[in-house]
């Protein structure tokens, strides 16, 4: 045990005599693991977010798409899905599903001297419900509204903003929609970026607005959303809209359908999938960064051991054994991974941190890559340590009290 100490104790007393150069070798190791914790971090959080974004979609909410049209086996081009399509849902399925059509178009909103170029969504007064939508101010349009075609605007919790007024004193002016004059009814709280979509800065009008009045009458939906009262009603529910739409196209059973039935879940589970395997690919582009670093700490162990070799001799002379060495030179190299390894996993909190303030990117350091990284760096200190410790561990005291 006394020998062990003493051996530590050399090894440390070594790394504090050269303390420029030890910190100069561990700032590889110092770089690899702050950047495979800052990337892992950046995943971690896109990961949450995508999960706390299908939770604000809801589980139980199934999205109708524009499908292939096929033609005797052959596609033959997107069928669009049609106002009809979605006024047979609703009559069809029941009370129970709340039912939702979308069209929209990039238009140019402008009031007073302010314009803002904004994504404008036709759609019922159901669609605020099916995705959780509150009002910070104002109403949604209504039925009645919707019939009759009138020219009323929600606007998202951003657009205010992008018109040079707030919302508390957009409700009940005037703004244009494509050169239209729109009454401001109502201006949502903020829900968040989707990802490929912010709904903070969109404008919902009624459908029947949108798709005569505003888009040039062309029957096109986007979406069809279909809210089931419990997820649990979703099969059944999926099975009524793929009958329900099969028969308003004219589709038989047997044939491939022109429409898409998602869960509202599925892209935001592809989007994460995506973002891990990024993340996955630039952690391990970051832990090349920790190879490097470990090459580094062996070719400096391999000088030390050159420079040292008086002093190896010294000590074999008086005793010391080749274990002895070997240890010695060993601990050296773990100690400066470690090290290394520890204010890495400082550095890469620190990154995450900045990336979050700056960018305002979510980020999540997960306990398990910590333990990854840091065993890691120990497993590159052994691994890169052993050839520059076998190397001084079997030199031989008499030439080595010769070397100058």
């Amino acid at each position: 045990m006394f020998i062990f100490r003493e051996t530590v104790n050399v090894a440390l007393a070594s790394i504090r005599a050269n303390a420029l150069r030890s910190g100069l070798t561990t700032l590889g190791i110092v770089i690899g693991t702050g950047a495979v914790i800052t990337m892992v971090a950046l995943g971690e959080g896109a990961q949450r977010a995508v999960q706390e974004q299908i939770e604000r979609m809801g589980t139980n909410v199934l999205t109708v798409r524009p499908g292939q049209n096929w033609w005797r086996g052959l596609a033959g081009g997107t069928k669009p899905l049609e106002e009809s399509d979605a006024n047979a849902l609703r009559s069809q399925m029941g009370a129970l599903y709340n039912i939702a059509p979308e069209a929209e178009s990039r238009l140019q909103l402008s009031h007073m001297r302010w314009n803002s170029s904004n994504q404008v969504v036709g759609t019922w007064p159901s669609y605020f419900s099916i995705h959780e939508r509150n009002f910070a101010y104002g109403r949604p349009f209504t039925e009645g509204e919707v019939q009759g075609r009138q020219r009323v605007a929600v606007l998202g919790h951003g657009v205010p903003e992008a018109l040079g007024t707030p919302g508390a004193l957009l409700v009940g002016r005037t703004i244009q929609i494509r050169g239209i004059r729109f009454e401001v009814i109502g201006v949502l709280e903020e829900k968040g970026s989707m990802g490929w979509e912010n709904p903070d800065e969109q404008v919902y009008i009624p459908l029947s607005t949108a798709l005569y009045r505003v888009m040039g009458g062309r029957d096109r939906l986007r979406a069809i959303y279909v809210a089931a009262p419990s997820p649990e009603q979703l099969e059944p529910a999926w099975a009524d809209i793929d009958r329900i739409i099969r028969r308003e196209h004219r589709i038989r059973p047997a044939d491939d359908p022109d429409f898409q039935i998602q869960q509202a879940s599925d892209f935001l589970e592809t989007l994460g999938e995506t973002a891990e395997t990024f993340t996955m690919l630039l952690a391990g582009i970051a832990g090349v960064s920790l190879l490097v670093g470990g090459i580094g700490i062996m070719n400096i162990m391999l000088v030390s051991v050159t420079e040292r070799t008086r002093e190896i001799g010294v000590r074999k002379a008086l005793g010391a054994t080749r274990k002895a060495i070997l240890f010695q030179f060993l601990v050296e190299a773990l100690v400066l991974c470690i090290l290394g390894g520890i204010l890495g996993v400082a550095a890469g909190f620190g990154s995450a941190e900045l990336v979050t303030q700056l960018y305002g990117r979510d980020t999540a350091v997960a306990p398990e890559a910590v333990a990854v990284a840091m065993g890691f760096s120990a497993v590159i200190g052994l691994f890169f340590g052993i050839w520059p410790a076998r190397r001084a561990s079997i030199l031989d005291p008499i030439d080595a009290l010769r070397y100058e």
